[in-house]
């Protein structure tokens, strides 16, 4: 059998291979009109893709020989899992890991920090996905199951296979995705909270666009085949039938302080979110002889980090206020090492929690990474309680309230109009559809708006004066300081499109900004006088959009904030329009599903914006196409297109439009 599977795993990492080559080979032509290969090595490619996949009997996720199609559904099903799923007993102490082994060879593993799925082969076919829930009951997620990154469709074996693993999101795309949402507070707490909201969407398209990976860590029954007797065999069995197993080691007593530095030397750059080990006996029947206890299985054992923890001095407290108007105390302290990292602050999340520790300026405090990532504050050994709750928000001025929501105590900024609220706007005012400021991220934004820096679009200009302050904050030096004022001199040339869109005005995106201009011939004096009924003779401009613009120019503090921003600019005229370019001018269309001949949905709807088109988010009679690639799906967006007897274009239709 050993010989079997490592051809079987030298066929499946070659169908991997395949699928790298092709998908990359497809976006370059389709999406960046370049080749990186000719027709005939790309069907050489697919074809031998095509024949490994015949005789391995496995179909690999994202294969360009197979299509997912995306279905939305109403709710998600519970169902009973045939056994409980128990949670393990842990441990901390290395010691306690070798007292567990004992005798015998364990297994030991990642324990990943995602969500636990069961899965369910019968004929070959994923027939069924089910999350942990409870341990009792879960949910049925076969739909979202099906568009994991790295979850075989279809697999060799014949009979009935159950298996356990961790859907996962790695911290690249848990940062991308954050990187992606411009509201700070919508933004995701952890890789583990992204993960366990988007295995259990409704629509699996969102999934899809998630990048949910799937690691098995466990064999429930695969009938017929011998294992003989042991857990790292079925594994290595797993792995051959195309899965994605969790990395493991086979380990006794004596090699386990070995094989957890092993694990432990990974852990500060290993992308896949993780909060310790599992030990399980290689020996199946030895370990289900063992049984279980109320609450735990007895052939198995967790392992957590035992975190490094440091003493330093705390220097300050730094009141941070955010666009929901709380105020966070972020707790400032001597740069000490931890987990081969330099860090010097951490979040104290509330008022609660620092009048707990007794927080004061100069006391000695101890510090750790959760999960060896995030600093925390583990204790205070002075507890002096010298910290001053301030009275006026940092950002505004504007007095401040303390609130106790269910024993809870937070700080509040009392004044709506807090600059500190309107930190989406700051974010959209340096986008780079408006004035395109480099080095300019809604972080460093929040943490300037923090020091009092920034009150209003005209104060990012005037960042030169805070030089001192700027370099010596964290994640700052000479050289980012330098980089950001190159940006901000950049950006000081720009257009009136882009600084109309940049306003933030409500309604007004990127397109309509340029229609304004095309209307106004450029002329912001007669943009800014320019009345309702004027403003609702432009072509794509209804009456809610020109009130929207016109009080926004009569408002007076917006326009003393555009006087000050007006005299930090350069308004450049643009560069003249080809009249053949606004082909789409007057249409409306809406984009739904996923895009092939663009990077994403916001490039197609930037090209037709471009191109004076206007997209929107649903279909409507107003609707004059609908872009869909899968044109004959059941999606509820087709469905109304149909009944409004709208077109509906795949890309390659809208592009000879």
């Amino acid at each position: 059998m050993r010989g079997v599977e490592t051809l079987e795993n030298q066929k499946i990492e070659r169908m991997r291979e395949l699928i790298r080559i092709l998908t990359e080979a497809a976006k370059a032509y389709y999406q960046e009109d370049r080749e990186l290969m000719s027709n005939y090595e790309y069907d050489r490619f697919y074809d031998e893709l095509a024949r490994l996949e015949q005789e391995s009997g496995t179909v690999l996720t994202g294969s360009p020989t197979t299509k997912v199609g995306y279905e939305v559904l109403d709710e998600l099903p519970k169902e009973r899992h045939e056994s409980p799923m128990l949670s393990l007993d842990k441990t901390k102490d290395i010691e306690g890991l070798k007292s567990f082994a004992g005798d015998h060879q364990t297994v030991v593993s990642w324990k990943l920090d995602g969500l636990t799925v069961v899965l369910t082969y019968r004929d070959g076919r994923l027939e069924k996905a089910v999350t942990r829930g409870n341990g009792e009951i879960g949910e049925v997620i076969t739909n979202n199951a099906r568009v994991f990154q790295n979850i075989p469709l279809q697999i060799s074996y014949p009979g009935e296979l159950i298996l356990r693993g961790e859907a996962v999101i790695t911290y690249t795309d848990f940062t991308r995705i954050n990187e992606e949402i411009g509201d700070a507070d919508a933004k995701y707490k952890n890789p583990r909270n992204l993960c366990s909201g988007s295995v259990r969407q409704l629509n699996n398209e969102i999934t899809a666009r998630r990048g949910v990976r799937f690691y098995a860590f466990a064999l429930v029954r695969a009938d017929g085949v011998d294992f003989e007797n042991s857990r790292k065999k079925q594994l290595e069995w797993l792995q051959s039938q195309g899965f994605d197993v969790v990395e493991h080691y086979m380990a006794d007593a004596s090699a386990m302080e070995e094989t957890v530095r092993k694990f432990a030397d990974k852990i500060s750059y290993f992308d896949v979110p993780s909060d310790g080990l599992v030990l399980i006996y290689d020996d199946i029947a030895y370990g289900q002889s063992l049984g279980r206890t109320a609450k735990f299985p007895r052939d198995s054992i967790a392992f957590k980090w035992r975190d490094e923890i440091r003493e330093t001095k705390l220097l300050e407290i730094e009141w941070s206020p955010s666009r929901t108007g709380l105020i966070n105390p972020v707790a400032i302290f001597e740069p000490v090492e931890l987990e081969g990292s330099t860090v010097s602050r951490a979040s104290v999340h509330n008022l609660s929690i620092m009048k707990a520790l007794a927080l004061g300026i100069g006391d000695t405090v101890t510090v750790y990474k959760a999960n060896m990532i995030i600093p925390q504050i583990a204790d205070n050994l002075t507890r002096s309680g010298r910290i001053e709750i301030p009275a006026f928000c940092p950002a505004c001025g504007k007095e401040t309230k303390v609130q106790n929501v269910r024993g809870v105590e937070t700080l509040y900024c009392t004044n709506e109009a807090c600059v500190a609220k309107k930190i989406k706007a700051f974010t959209l005012f340096v986008s780079r559809d408006a004035l395109n400021i480099d080095g300019l991220s809604e972080a460093t934004l929040e943490k300037f708006i923090a020091k009092g820096f920034i009150h209003s679009f005209a104060d990012i200009f005037l960042l030169e004066k805070h030089r001192d302050e700027i370099v010596e904050m964290e994640g700052f030096g000479e050289k980012s300081f330098a980089n950001l004022m190159a940006g901000i001199e950049s950006a000081r040339h720009t257009t009136l499109s882009r600084l109309i869109f940049g306003l933030g005005i409500p309604g007004i995106g990127a397109a309509n900004a340029r229609m304004l201009c095309r209307h106004f011939r450029q002329d912001l004096t007669m943009i800014r006088a320019a009345s309702v009924e004027e403003l609702s003779e432009i072509d794509g401009i209804g009456e809610v959009l020109a009130g929207a613009v016109a009080a926004y120019f009569r408002d007076k503090e917006n326009s003393a904030n555009l006087e000050r921003l007006l005299g930090q600019l350069q308004i450049e005229s643009p560069q003249p329009e080809n009249e053949e370019e606004q082909t789409l001018a007057g249409k409306t269309f809406v984009i739904t599903g996923t895009v092939t001949h663009f990077a994403n949905r916001n490039e197609l709807k930037a090209y037709i914006e471009s191109r004076g088109g206007k997209v929107t988010g649903s279909v409507t009679k107003k609707t004059d196409y609908l872009i869909n690639n899968d044109t004959a799906s059941s999606s509820s967006k087709n469905k109304k297109a149909k009944e409004l007897n709208i077109p509906i274009l795949s890309e390659e239709a809208f592009l000879a439009l």
